[in-house]
């Protein structure tokens, strides 16, 4: 069993394992160097070569216990057949949905279409990096897709002004979304993946009233789809209004918490295990800064079962020597 297995199935505490969101990423020169000669993101997701080989780059440095498959949430309107496009100093840009053709999509044409994602899963779950260590899988929550699918942009804290104007578009969006994420991860599983964490990124940007239809029911489903295939699942639903609640109705294994949330409270309030909540942005300060946040983490969540992780993904102007330093840090904790 892996540390993070300990800690999710057997509720071991003080293990100290660590893995970073988006570990694999801009603030390695190696990643970078790869990137500058593969402009087109949706491409270089789609390359099982360079995926897995961006992959598993943070393994090659870090005494990290797992590795998450480099790829995107938004690969799924991708597979749906919505043009994706990442533009430089924007982010993601989507053409507006035609949801006759989104519903002609079939299973074989979605797995056709990401099948290099799964390949690039089983190439870095076979590496013997992986040695004692998980390979996780992700995917993006229905409500964060339908965020993007409908916005067809970040929303950057705010959904367009007509967002739930057409309530019959957004079920059946729902819908669709639910069925192919199903079926998005039951491939990666297939493929090697041994836990599955759900980013609900923009969880923050409802009202409690739009909880129970938008974010508790859709990924309970997916939750419970997770565990039927006896796969640990971990669930980021960032800024959320109420963790607790979240917790007591959807039930993952793990809940993953942001940086907003008082760690003290949330031990409280928890009864599962917890990973991360370390700002990302204290990576950018200096090791002794770093040291005392990631010890105040490592305390206060001494007896409870805990994966150390940061509470957002690391920052691109991160030094990597910092990323060494909190991990070491994590590792050397007593």
């Amino acid at each position: 069993m892996t540390p993070i297995e300990e800690i999710i199935i057997n509720k071991k505490t003080n293990i100290n394992a660590i893995w970073i969101m988006r570990q694999a990423g801009r603030y390695l020169p190696e990643f970078r160097e790869i990137r500058n000669n593969n402009k087109d993101f949706i491409k270089l997701c789609l390359n099982e070569n360079l995926s897995s080989e961006i992959t598993l780059q943070p393994l090659k440095r870090f005494a990290l216990d797992a590795a998450i498959i480099f790829s995107d949430i938004l690969m799924l309107p991708y597979g749906l057949g919505q043009k994706v496009e990442f533009i430089k100093n924007f982010g993601p840009k989507l053409e507006k949905i035609d949801l006759n053709e989104m519903s002609k999509v079939d299973e074989i044409d979605f797995m056709e279409k990401l099948y290099h994602v799964y390949k690039a899963i089983k190439k870095v779950s076979l590496n013997s990096l992986l040695n004692k260590k998980n390979t996780i899988g992700f995917v993006g929550a229905p409500w964060t897709l339908l965020v993007y699918m409908i916005n067809q942009q970040s929303p950057k804290n705010k959904l367009k002004e007509n967002f739930f104007k057409d309530e019959f578009l957004i079920n059946r969006i729902l819908l669709i979304i639910e069925k192919f994420l199903k079926i998005h991860i039951k491939n990666q599983i297939e493929n090697g993946a041994n836990i599955i964490q759900i980013f609900d990124s923009w969880a923050g940007l409802l009202d409690e009233k739009d909880l129970p239809n938008y974010i508790y029911t859709p990924t309970l489903n997916l939750v419970n789809y997770v565990k039927s295939l006896n796969i640990p699942v971990i669930c980021f639903p960032r800024e959320i209004k109420n963790y607790k609640e979240f917790c007591e109705i959807v039930k993952p294994d793990v809940i993953s918490i942001d940086y907003n949330i008082n760690p003290k409270k949330i031990i409280k309030d928890l009864k599962i295990p917890v990973q991360g909540g370390l700002d990302p942005k204290i990576l950018l300060t200096d090791k002794e800064t770093l040291k005392k946040e990631a010890i105040k983490y490592l305390e206060i969540f001494k007896d409870h079962p805990y994966i150390f992780n940061l509470g957002h993904g690391v920052l691109p102007e991160t030094n990597p020597s910092m990323v060494e330093y909190l991990v070491q840090t994590v590792k050397e904790y007593r």
